[in-house]
C-alpha cells in the first residue's frame, strides 16, 4: 500500500460526520455526569481550536501538549494536527526536569497544559527559554472557544489549511528502557496508515464501543483509540484516572479495550478473585461483575504478554492477544487475529514487510516509518539499513503466514566470555511461568547471569527466597550451561517502570 493513497487526518475528520451522522464519537465523565460528543461535534470543536491557534500564535510553531486523556486534550491535539503545527505530547506526570529537557530539545514555543499542572507549567517556562506562552486547556474552556471561533464565526476561513501530509506533524519522545530520550518525527501519512487493518475484521466489529484506558499521549493509544476509530466509527469512552477503571468498565460496558500486560494481569486477578468469592457463578457472570458484561476483546502492547494471561481470559470468553509496534514505525507493525499463535506478536499488517538480518535482528519496511529523530541525523542513519529497512532492535523472525515472533532484545543480549550470546528474555519467560514470580529481570552482573525477582505478593509462600532458589535450581538443571542463572536477588518492591509499563533494566557488567 502506498502512503500517498491514504486520506489525511483532516479528510478523516471531515468524512466521519457524513459516514456516521449523529453517532457518538467520544463519551466521557465530567463533574459526575456522562457527556456525549458526536463525530460532527468533535469536528466542529477541533476546527474551532484550530482557528483559535492560527489566529493568535505563529504559523508552524512547535507546540507541546501536556495533559491527561480528556476531551479537551483530544480536540486541542486535533486542532494542532489539522492546523499545520507540530505537536509534542508529554506525560503530565513528568518531573519539571525531565519535561524541561524534552521541551528544550524539541524547541517548543508553546505549552498547552491541563489546569492541574499550572504550577509545573510556570516552572517549565522558567526552565525553557524557547517557551513564549503557556495555554491552559480544559473542557470548561472550550465553551469560550466555541462562542468565538465556532462554525459561522468571522474566523471560519482560518481552518482552511493546506497541511503537507508528508511533513512532520507529531514528535513522540520515546521512553525506552535504557538510553536517552529521542524525538521520533512522524508525518500525518504515517499516523493514518495504521487505519488499514484487514485482519481486524477477523477479531472485532468495527462499530464496537471502546474504553480508552491507556494515556493518549502514547502513540499506541492515540492511533488505536483515536485515529483508527475516526476511520471506523467506534464510540470511544475515556477512562480518565486509572483509579476509576473498574467503575468505568461498569459505567461504559465496552466491547474492546487496549491494555499493557500489567493492566491485563490486574484485570484477570480481579475476575479470578470474584469467582473465588462466588463459586456458584458461571465464568461469564464473574467476568461481567468486573468488566460490565460486554468486554470480549483486549489488545495488548508495549511489553511481552505472557500466553498464560491469554489462556486465563479465554475461560471467561475474552479474547486477549498482543500486537507489535514501535514509535519509529508509526505505531503498528502487526495485529493479532484468531489464527495467530499465542506466542506470536501478531500478523504483519498488509502495508508492512519484515525480514531477519544475519545477526538475528528483525527489520521492517513500512510507509508508516518515521521521518527521523529530531535534530539527530546520526541516530537516524543508524536506525535504517542502506536499503531503507527500519532496524527494530528486536531479535525475531517472520513465518511464511506472516506471523511475527520476538525472541529478545538485541541491546539486552548477554555476551559471555566465550563469545556466546544469551537472550535474557527467554530465561525471564521461564520464571514468569511460575505463579510465585510477579516481575523478573535477567542480566549480567560481574560476569554472572543474575535474576532479580519481585515475588507475587498474593502468592501463599512462607519463604519466597527459598522457593525462588528452588525454582532457579530446577530451571538450571534443564538449561543449557550458557543459560545457567548463578545469582538471585529477591526484591521487596516492584521494579521501576517506564510510562508504558516496561521494566527498566540495570546496566550489564561483565
Amino acid at each position: 500500500m502506498e502512503s500517498k493513497n491514504l486520506p489525511t487526518i483532516r479528510e478523516l475528520l471531515d468524512l466521519a460526520p457524513v459516514r456516521f451522522p449523529d453517532r457518538v464519537f467520544i463519551r466521557y465523565l465530567h463533574d459526575g455526569e456522562v457527556v456525549d460528543r458526536t463525530y460532527a461535534e468533535v469536528r466542529s470543536d477541533a476546527l474551532a481550536v484550530c482557528r483559535r491557534l492560527r489566529r493568535t500564535l505563529p504559523a508552524n510553531a512547535d507546540m507541546a501538549i501536556m495533559s491527561r486523556s480528556t476531551y479537551a486534550y483530544i480536540v486541542w491535539l486535533t486542532g494542532l494536527l489539522i492546523g499545520g503545527f507540530v505537536a509534542i505530547p508529554l506525560a503530565p506526570e513528568l518531573s519539571p526536569a525531565d519535561a524541561g529537557a524534552i521541551l528544550r530539545d524539541a524547541d517548543a514555543a508553546v505549552l498547552l497544559h491541563e489546569p492541574e499542572i499550572g504550577a509545573k507549567a510556570d516552572e517549565l517556562r522558567a526552565l525553557c527559554p524557547s517557551l513564549t506562552e503557556a495555554i491552559e486547556i480544559s473542557d470548561e474552556g472550550l465553551d469560550a472557544i466555541r462562542a468565538e471561533y465556532g462554525d459561522g464565526s468571522p474566523y471560519t476561513a482560518l481552518s482552511d489549511v493546506a497541511v503537507d501530509p508528508e511533513a512532520c506533524q507529531l514528535i513522540i519522545y520515546t521512553s525506552g528502557t535504557t538510553g536517552e530520550k529521542k524525538g521520533v518525527m512522524l508525518s500525518g501519512r504515517a499516523l493514518v496508515a495504521n487505519v488499514n487493518v484487514e485482519a481486524f475484521d477477523d477479531v472485532a466489529n468495527r462499530s464496537d464501543v471502546l474504553l480508552s484506558a491507556l494515556p493518549l499521549y502514547h502513540i499506541f493509544c492515540f492511533v488505536s483509540d483515536y485515529i483508527f476509530p475516526l476511520q471506523n466509527g467506534n464510540m470511544i469512552c475515556l477512562n480518565g484516572d486509572m483509579r476509576y477503571l473498574f467503575k468505568n468498565l461498569q459505567r461504559f460496558r465496552p466491547q474492546q479495550m487496549r491494555v499493557v500486560p500489567t493492566l491485563a494481569a490486574a484485570l484477570l486477578a480481579r475476575i479470578n478473585g470474584v469467582r473465588q468469592r462466588h463459586p456458584e457463578w458461571t465464568p461469564e457472570q464473574a467476568a461481567a461483575n468486573v468488566t460490565g458484561g460486554n468486554l470480549k476483546i483486549m489488545f495488548s502492547g508495549g511489553a511481552y504478554l505472557d500466553p498464560t494471561l491469554c489462556r486465563g481470559f479465554e475461560e471467561y470468553g475474552i479474547f486477549l492477544r498482543q500486537g507489535y509496534g514501535m514509535s519509529e514505525a508509526g505505531c503498528k507493525i502487526t495485529v493479532p487475529d484468531r489464527q495467530t499463535a499465542l506466542e506470536s506478536v501478531g500478523r504483519l499488517m498488509n502495508i508492512c514487510e519484515a525480514r531477519t538480518a544475519p545477526d538475528g535482528e528483525l527489520q521492517i519496511l513500512t510507509p508508516c516509518r518515521m521521518l527521523g529523530y529530531y535534530k539527530r541525523p546520526d541516530l537516524t542513519a543508524e536506525a535504517f539499513t542502506e536499503d531503507g529497512w527500519l532496524r527494530t532492535g528486536d531479535l525475531g523472525y517472520v513465518t511464511a503466514d506472516r506471523q511475527v515472533f520476538i525472541t529478545g532484545r538485541a541491546k539486552n543480549l548477554i555476551i559471555l566470555a566465550n563469545g556466546e550470546n544469551v537472550s535474557p528474555e527467554g530465561i525471564e519467560r521461564r520464571y514468569l511461568a511460575d505463579p510465585l514470580v510477579s516481575e523478573v529481570l535477567v542480566y549480567a552482573e560481574n560476569g554472572a547471569i543474575t535474576a532479580e525477582i519481585y515475588p507475587n505478593p498474593d502468592a501463599r509462600c512462607d519463604d519466597p527466597e527459598a522457593a525462588l532458589w528452588k525454582l532457579t535450581d530446577d530451571m538450571n538443571r534443564t538449561a543449557a550451561p550458557s543459560h545457567t542463572v548463578a545469582k538471585l536477588k529477591v526484591r521487596t518492591s516492584p521494579f521501576e517502570k517506564t510510562a508504558t509499563g516496561k521494566l527498566i533494566r540495570p546496566k550489564q557488567t561483565l
